[in-house]
């Protein structure tokens, strides 16, 4: 069977991606933290950003009748999180600035199939196309060793808090592009 083809993402997918954020925090991201800082993450960490949707900078795939991959990038500051600042915040100069790449989420069910690579890849191209040389992302452990398989260094660790006085561990990284 091919591949899912990727789309923009829009607003009508956005209860769908919040969704698909819920599967893939509880079923690949609980390899790497607790219960509590699995739950204690969704909407306040990861979620549904709409700027990226508004942006035109989120793809999504779509199997069997929903999502199963979706992951975006920005030349906005906020580098992870769900939407945080009504009208998305000020744009980054391509020429000193990295693009962020942000909110990547994997069905289980359709993990280790391409899907998150075939979407960084679009992601770093359309990026490129702006006049971004340099991308940046935060990583939640369970995606460090994707990104570093896909060029990207690691910069520095990142204990981010959550309620309740829970911490969830990420890796800012960065890569050069071509």
């Amino acid at each position: 069977m091919p591949p899912p083809p990727l789309r923009l993402a829009t607003l009508a997918d956005t209860q769908a991606i919040g969704a698909l954020v819920r599967r893939s925090m509880r079923g690949l991201a609980a390899r790497d933290y607790g219960p509590e800082q699995v739950e204690g993450s969704l909407d306040v960490l990861v979620g549904v950003d709409r700027q990226l949707l508004l942006d035109g900078t989120y793809y999504v795939a779509e199997a069997e009748g929903r999502l199963v991959a979706a992951g975006g990038w920005s030349a906005r500051a906020q580098l992870y999180g769900p939407s945080r600042e009504e009208g998305g915040g000020p744009l980054l100069d391509p020429a000193t600035g990295a693009a962020r790449i942000r909110a990547f989420f994997v069905d289980p069910s359709h993990a280790r199939q391409g899907l998150a690579r075939r979407i960084l890849e679009r992601c770093e191209a359309t990026a490129r196309a702006r006049g971004f040389r340099r991308m940046e992302l935060m990583a939640l452990l369970s995606g460090v060793g994707f990104y570093a398989a896909c060029g990207y260094r690691e910069m520095e660790p990142a204990e981010v808090p959550l309620p309740g006085g829970v911490t969830f561990r990420a890796v800012r990284m960065e890569k050069e592009l071509e």
